[in-house]
């Protein structure tokens, strides 16, 4: 499998500020991953770090001086990722209440909706009851809309359908976790973010928008909820998002996903 993704954001910086970006695949076992990332303005090349993180995901540090500035990140990877498990100590993480994720506070609904469900008929019924209620509306969130937000709201955007899947997972005592992700066959384009259950000895990616083949996926970044996934992390200063350009392509056909079926993200 060979896939081409690239992105391309502009900043405006107001005052120095620190920036942490979450664009680079992450280079698992079976990937031979080439790729680039550069942050440029006035066509000098800015200084960056890169620090790995957890699950392999790459982070980029990199500080900026007022001014223009672009960050561009492309890659070309080829092959499928092997399965994976950081161990018990890892998805005991995954069952807890996080920042985007409550839990504990979806409990009550959880069991109503889900009472009975075990292993992968309940993360088709997380998925199915998710994708159900909730209507995909660009622009309908705020950064810090978490899974009770959408909850209530009924509408959101890929992050927020996953928060709403993890939590609920999560409140059934499955281990859950979000993916930040290239996705070839998005529509609208843009970075997105999944779920995975870990159920039978493995994470399975669950995606309640339906909006890509789960089979085509590449992994940026995994956490707990958009804390620890988000593409882009100012510390200090002030600076602004003014574009930005995403591209994910797979070589032949895109596959077909029922979103039914058991996948696990290569």
């Amino acid at each position: 499998m060979k896939r081409t993704v690239s992105s391309v954001l502009n900043l405006q910086v107001g005052s120095p500020s620190r920036v942490v970006l979450q664009l680079a695949v992450a280079p698992r076992p079976g990937l031979t991953v080439e790729d680039s990332l550069t942050v440029t303005a006035q066509g000098e090349a800015r200084d960056v770090t890169a620090l790995i993180g957890q699950h392999d995901g790459i982070s980029h540090v990199v500080d900026l001086e007022p001014g223009q500035h672009e960050v561009r990140y492309e890659a070309t990877v080829t092959g499928v990722a092997e399965p994976y498990d950081d161990g018990l100590a890892d998805r005991l993480v995954y069952l807890l209440p996080s920042r985007y994720c409550e839990s504990d506070r979806l409990m009550g609904t959880a069991r109503e909706e889900f009472e009975g469900l075990t292993g992968m008929e309940l993360v088709r019924a997380v998925r199915a009851w998710v994708k159900k209620r909730t209507a995909y509306v660009v622009g309908s969130s705020r950064v810090t809309d978490s899974a009770i937000n959408t909850f209530l709201a009924r509408d959101g955007v890929c992050r927020d359908f996953a928060h709403l899947t993890v939590a609920m997972l999560r409140a059934r005592e499955v281990p859950a976790r979000l993916v930040a992700c290239y996705a070839p066959g998005l529509v609208p384009m843009d970075f997105h973010a999944v779920a995975e259950a870990y159920v039978d000895g493995q994470w399975h990616v669950v995606d309640s928008t339906g909006l890509a083949p789960r089979q085509s996926l590449l992994r940026i970044s995994t956490g707990r909820d958009a804390v620890d996934t988000s593409f882009l992390t100012r510390f200090g200063g002030r600076s602004t998002l003014r574009g930005m350009r995403v591209t994910a392509l797979l070589e032949g056909s895109l596959p077909t996903d029922d979103h039914a079926s058991s996948v696990v993200m290569a």
